[in-house]
Order: structure tokens, then sequence, then C-alpha cells
């Protein structure tokens, strides 16, 4: 079943100036309260090949790129830990170069006995999300389309109406095919599954 623009709301992206507001330039960092600051700064650096741009007792600041911090773990003792269902942030996202990056983040963490939970194609995104130590889930990800109006042309006329969350994969299944020269269109396309099958939320 194909949707309409109009069924989807799709637009194109445009800029601050083309919508005639002042918005901000780039979502800067994110900040996370910790009891274990020494656990969660070392794993955000293996995670993230991050590096520790200033440290002190009470809180780190790590980067990996030229943005002064990207990630900020402040040291908080007492703290409680939120229910499954409660209201909030949901996960925190990074984007990779291409599948091959990808493919080699996930490799270097197995050795690292780091592993995702949860391994789905969005459509327009290939995402493994993972769970940091303090459960916070954070999503490693490339984008299937080089352009937004690809991605838009491909939620307009897929299956997203019916099946918004994705479909599962194998990351060794995926990284075998890979490896055996298979072209990146197919092992990116999204299939289409039952709809018995499709997820109801995120995890």
């Amino acid at each position: 079943m194909q949707n309409s623009s109009d069924d989807l709301n799709l637009s194109l992206p445009k800029t601050a100036q083309e919508r005639g507001k002042v918005a901000p330039v780039k979502l800067a960092h994110l900040a996370l309260r910790t009891e274990q600051l020494t656990v969660m700064t070392a794993w955000y650096c293996t995670v993230l090949e991050a590096e520790i741009a200033q440290g002190m007792p009470q809180a780190a600041f790590l980067t990996y790129d030229e943005e002064h911090h990207r990630i900020a773990l402040l040291q908080s003792p007492g703290l409680e830990t939120a229910p499954g269902n409660a209201k909030g942030v949901d996960h925190v996202s990074f984007t990779y170069a291409g599948l091959d990056q990808l493919i080699a983040t996930y490799e270097r963490l197995l050795l690292e006995d780091i592993r995702p939970f949860w391994c789905i194609n969005h459509g327009p995104t290939l995402s493994m999300y993972y769970a940091d130590p303090d459960g916070n889930h954070v999503e490693l990800q490339i984008d299937i389309f080089a352009t937004p109006a690809e991605t838009n042309d491909w939620l307009i006329n897929s299956d997203f109406g019916t099946n918004p969350i994705g479909v599962k994969f194998d990351p060794a299944e995926l990284i075998s095919r890979y490896r055996s020269g298979e072209p990146a269109d197919k092992l990116l396309e999204r299939p289409r599954i039952q709809p018995q099958d499709v997820p109801a939320q995120l995890p």
C-alpha cells in the first residue's frame, strides 16, 4: 500500500531562514547524571571512541569531534532509577559515515563484550541499539539514503504507514552478506513483513 505525501505530512527540510525563524545551528551535547562516573566515562569513551576533554571528580566532558564536548557526565549521588514506563528521553542516536564504519564499530565493541540489544532496519536508517551501564539507550546508525529527498520518496512509496518502526535484522548475517560482496542497496533495503510481525513500539 502506498501513502500520499498528504497522509504522512512530509516536506523537505527547510533552513531557519527559509522558515523565517531564528533557530539553533546544531545540537551541542548530551548531559547525563550518574552515580558511577568512572564506569560511564569508560563506556562512552569505548563506544564512541571519544576522549576526555576535561575531567574532574564530579564530572567528565567527552568529545569525539571538533566540538569541545559532546557528552557531559555528572556525578550525582542518591539518584533514583526511573521506571521502565517513565516519561522522558527514549534514546540518543549517533550517525556513522557508512555501513563499513558501523560494522567495524559493531565488531570492535564485540571484543569489549558490548553488544546491541536490538538491531533494526527502520527504513531511513539501519540501527543498532545499545544500553549504557545506567540503562540509557544509545542508537548507532547509518542513513540509508543520501539525501532528505530520497528519504521522503521512500517514506511516501513504502510500507512506512503500516510499519513505522522497522524490521529486525541479524548483524552476523548482514556482515556475512556484506563480506560476500552483496550490493549495498540490497543489504540496506528494508523487507516487507506481515502485519502481525510489525513491532508495536521501540523496546
